[in-house]
């Protein structure tokens, strides 16, 4: 009965295959609109080539397409890890994690250590995190034994070392826990 009401359903055409200029506008329009690293760029188009098909006869050179534009300078590995890894700090996360995401697209570990957040980053970066969510001298009250457990389980898992983590969670109050992320801006 719920299906005579209903309007018609249009079936959706199939896209057009790509060719070499629906390529290159497509990939124009990508990095027009993100950030983003030559990895992610070229599994973006191997992804619509797939979705899409090819026009012509032989496939594509993607790489080459990749590396012209970064010749351009509309995709730059560095800067786009120094975003990532910025933003990812003021969210709280840790270097492990940072690192993580950056190899997940596709950063060469040569930059990542480049970009690495500095000791005094990654702390203010463990505060973050512990204001955030509550963790610590934060809460409304203290952890107890089982909720300090899974506080620290949490900050690790977000790529804080675990004597971050449990001192973090651990400080008595939030006074401690803000000297002890400020004590390495001293020192640089």
């Amino acid at each position: 009965m719920d299906s005579d009401r209903r309007a018609p359903h249009r079936e959706r055409k199939a896209p057009k295959p790509l060719n070499k200029t629906r390529l290159e506008e497509m990939a124009l329009a990508y990095v027009a609109r993100f950030a983003t690293s030559a990895a992610k760029l070229e599994r973006y188009l191997q992804r619509k080539l797939r979705e899409r098909g090819w026009e012509g006869e032989a496939q594509p050179d993607l790489r080459a397409l990749v590396e012209r534009y970064q010749g351009l300078g509309y995709v730059d590995d560095v800067v786009y890890a120094r975003s990532k890894s910025g933003s990812l700090l003021r969210r709280g996360y840790g270097a492990r994690r940072v690192s993580q995401a950056l190899g997940e697209a596709g950063i060469a570990e040569e930059i990542r250590d480049e970009t690495r957040a500095s000791p005094a980053e990654e702390r203010r970066a463990a505060l973050t995190l512990a204001r955030r969510r509550g963790f610590g001298p934060f809460g409304k009250s203290l952890p107890d034994r089982e909720k300090r457990e899974k506080q620290v389980a949490a900050m690790l898992r977000a790529g804080h070392p675990l004597d971050s983590a449990r001192k973090m969670v651990d400080a008595p109050d939030p006074t401690v826990a803000e000297e002890w992320a400020a004590e390495l801006d001293d020192e640089s």
